[in-house]
């Protein structure tokens, strides 16, 4: 006996496919942040926000439109990565630089106040639901340890950075970030989070998740 078969086309597929979602809260020196709230993904690329004084570029975020999954499809996010980025200058401005390397024991001590004081936490229409402190949300690599060099120069060369942490995984249920409503992830600090030292610091949140897409055929 031959198997049943369907007399009619299949007029959907599911195309699943992996992708990361990224976006990036700026704070410029001085910035006091204890008890401070700071709304990410927000923002779209090519518009100015979450702390910044610049339009973001593709290296600040990825999103098309600000609090929306790129294209309006569904997304299951099955894990998190946190990098802190220090610059070497005070202002976001042009040319604007940020990177990890630091070579000061006070840009050290701002990135490691982030970590320090900083919480993540999910935020829905109605809901906030808090994620981790950042010391356990890692990127997965990177530049990290403490100064080094000869004190009487004042002259230090090192790197701080939650490279060493894991990333964040959800083991066995993903968040699922529906396509047709908003979402933002909120930076949450304590209060005995000091200010911001003389340079400007970023915070690069990455989602890593999938989505579902439905491809019509005619």
């Amino acid at each position: 006996m031959l198997p049943g078969m369907p007399l009619d086309a299949p007029k959907q597929l599911f195309r699943y496919g992996e992708q990361s979602i990224w976006s990036t809260q700026i704070h410029l020196g001085t910035a006091a942040i204890a008890n401070g709230t700071f709304r990410v993904f927000t923002t779209q690329q090519g518009q100015v926000g979450q702390g910044a004084t610049i339009a973001l570029s593709i290296a600040e975020t990825n999103l098309k439109e600000g609090g929306r999954v790129p294209n309006g499809v569904a997304y299951d996010v099955f894990g998190i990565a946190c990098q802190t980025l220090h610059s070497v200058q005070v202002g976001d401005v042009a040319p604007g630089t940020q990177a990890s390397p630091v070579d000061a024991t006070a840009e050290i001590a701002d990135l490691t106040n982030v970590l320090a004081n900083g919480v993540a936490t999910w935020d829905f229409t109605q809901t906030q639901v808090d994620i981790a402190p950042l010391m356990l949300i890692g990127a997965g690599g990177g530049i990290y340890g403490a100064a080094t060099g000869p004190a009487a120069t004042a002259t230090f060369v090192g790197g701080m950075n939650n490279g060493t942490a894991n990333i964040w995984l959800y083991r066995k249920y993903p968040i699922a970030l529906p396509g047709n409503t908003t979402f933002a992830l909120v930076l949450r600090y304590g209060s005995r989070a000091p200010a911001i030292g003389a340079n400007m610091v970023a915070i690069r949140f990455v989602l890593l998740g999938y989505y579902k897409n439905i491809i019509e055929i005619a």
